[in-house]
Order: structure tokens, then sequence, then C-alpha cells
């Protein structure tokens, strides 16, 4: 299975357009030691040439352009997407959607029946393709059961929810479904290779184990080193987990609950505010010294 990581950064990217935190300042000065990130989406393939997208982030166009196997020129219009998988529909995993509208056949999307109903309402997305190329809809099962998609021969994908907000633009913001955010285990029948992607991972719920367990790369949520990160920054009012995130430090935080499991771990989502972002702070070498990684625009894994 490769796996290509699209863009790595949170919504906003890093550095985020309009924010002069530490780290962002400190980036343009150019007296940081840090890498620029994409907003989060990472490619997915049994054999290099036919790629699941998982979401599409509004920087799609550049991270498509950057990555050479998702132009493979068979044909006066091409693409190796075989397909979409959004894991929300929050705007930074879904309006990238947009600039595939020149696609040459309707766009097979894969959503969670709350993420179709926001992206049909208060973001209705799909319903401005239908004025383009369209979507063809397939809802995700929601309790692990196994599926393939057409063109991605070789791979076996379950999808489970996750604990979750859905976006303010959603008809049940304030009232949580199931499916708001999904996690997805993927296994490659050839190779035996085990993912496991959570971009947003707001606790470890007792029905993940299993998959954390069995994946042999844990890619999973980077957003926030604290639990109030974006208070102390003045920034919003609100708690790593009342965003839907699970924060790296703390007692009970990502450091703690990746310890028991073999596979790679890698965070991905990162923020724009997160110390892990200076490839020489503390923080990074207490990442390191856990054995824990940070994904950056580029970097690939094979299982």
């Amino acid at each position: 299975m490769h796996i290509h990581v699209l863009g790595a950064g949170a919504g906003g990217g890093f550095p985020q357009w309009n924010c002069n935190c530490a780290n962002c300042a400190g980036y343009r000065a150019g007296t940081l030691r840090a890498t620029a990130r994409t907003q989060s989406s990472i490619a997915v393939s049994a054999d290099g040439t036919d790629w699941i997208l998982f979401n599409a982030s509004p920087d799609i166009r550049a991270q498509l352009a950057a990555f050479a196997p998702m132009q493979p020129n068979r044909g006066i219009r091409d693409t190796g997407i075989c397909a979409v998988l959004l894991i929300d529909s929050q705007i930074d995993h879904a309006t990238g959607l947009l600039m595939l509208r020149e696609h040459t056949r309707r766009l097979p999307v894969y959503l969670s029946a709350p993420a179709q109903q926001d992206l049909s309402t208060g973001l209705p997305l799909l319903k401005v393709l239908e004025h383009y190329c369209g979507t063809e809809v397939h809802e995700l099962p929601l309790d692990g059961a196994a599926f393939t998609i057409p063109g991605a021969a070789g791979l076996v994908i379950r999808t489970v929810a996750l604990a979750s907000k859905a976006p303010p633009y959603s008809p049940h913001r304030h009232d949580p479904h199931p499916g708001d955010n999904v996690g997805v285990f993927i296994e490659d029948t050839r190779s035996g290779g085990r993912l496991f992607y959570a971009p947003g991972l707001g606790e470890i719920e007792d029905h993940l184990l299993p998959y954390l367990e069995q994946a042999d790369l844990l890619l999973v949520d980077g957003t926030f080193w604290t639990e109030d990160e974006m208070i102390r920054h003045g920034i919003v009012h609100k708690f790593a987990r009342e965003m839907g995130h699970l924060p790296q430090s703390g007692e009970d935080g990502m450091i703690r609950a990746l310890a028991p499991y073999r596979g790679r771990k890698v965070l991905i989502h990162i923020n724009n505010t997160n110390p892990i972002l200076v490839e020489d702070g503390p923080e990074r070498a207490e990442l390191a010294a856990h054995g824990i990684e940070v994904a950056y625009d580029g970097m690939d894994f094979e299982l």
C-alpha cells in the first residue's frame, strides 16, 4: 500500500494567512526552523496508479500538481483519482471538491450520512457540483463493515464513527450525530499492510482499540499540543476537546494514548499554533523520545 501525504496542516495551513502567532511570525521572519504545510489530505493506492483521495482540501490544486502520480496522462483529460473519501464535512476537508469540477464523469464521493446532509444544506457543495461534473455519492458504514472502492483493487476499507463535533453550518452543530467524523482502517490484501487514519480524533473510544492494535501505521490527530492552546494564544475561547481534538500533552493526551501500540505513529492535521512544528523545539524532542513522528507535505509510506 502506497500512502502519500498531500497536506499535513490543520485548517488554514502553516503559516496561516492572517496569523501572527510565534510559529507563523517566526516562519515568515526566517527565525524558526520549521516547514510550511498545506491543509490535511492523503492519497492511498495499492498499485501506485489509481488513488483514493482522503479529503479534498482548499489547497488541492497545488497538492495534486506537486504529486506526479495524480496526473498519469493517459488521455486528453485524466486523473489518478478513482474516488474521494471524506472523513467529515469541514471546510478544510471538503471545499477542494469544487476544484475537481472539470472531472469528465460523475465524481465518486464516499462520506457519512451526516456529512452528506451538511454538504447538501449548510455548505451545499454537492448541489453546486451537479452543475458541473456531478457526484456519485456512496454512504459510509459506521460500524466497521468492510467495503471496497471500484478502481482501488487490493484495498479493503472500514470506517468507524469518532467522537467529534459537526461544523458551524451543520443542522446538528449542537446535536452530535454518529458519523460527524470518521476514522478509516485500510488493509492491503496483497501485502497485509494496515493503516488507521484519523486526522480528527477527540477521544480514544473502546471500539477503536482493535484498529489501533492491528495498524502498522497510525496516522492520527496532531492538531494541538495543549488542551488550552487556542485560549492561551487569545484566538478563541475553546478547549482542544471542545473542538474535537485530543491534545498531545497531559496525563490523558495523545502521547500517552499511543504508547501501547506497536505501529509506526505519525501525527497529522497540525495547527499553526502547535509548537511541534518547531523542528528543534523541546516538544518535538519529547515526541521523538516516545517514538512519534510529525507528518509533512510530501511524506510517503509503504505498507
